[in-house]
């Protein structure tokens, strides 16, 4: 369960990208907690990964605070995987 001052991880993935099967793979063999949206199964989660990112590309790392009443706020987000895993792993320990 996550605490209140604790992120949360929305990754926007295709099963046909590598990096995006690199991230998931890590994430789990962490026990970092993530909801995985798959873009390719739904055209709604296409949209909002182009509304975060201005873009299409995948993997792409939003992650979110619980602010009052439940209400999320992203606080940051990063495209792509092995480019990033730094800043990934950082955000991630603050989970």
């Amino acid at each position: 369960m996550l605490m209140a001052d604790q992120l949360e991880l929305e990754l926007y993935t295709r099963p046909t990208c590598s990096d995006c099967q690199d991230a998931k793979q890590y994430l789990t063999s962490n026990d970092h907690d993530y909801i995985d949206k798959d873009v390719s199964q739904n055209i709604s989660l296409e949209e909002e990964l182009k509304k975060i990112s201005g873009a299409r590309i995948v993997p792409m790392f939003a992650f979110y605070k619980k602010g009052l009443f439940g209400k999320k706020k992203r606080v940051n987000y990063l495209i792509g995987f092995e480019n990033n895993k730094n800043e990934i792993i950082s955000l991630l320990n603050k989970q």
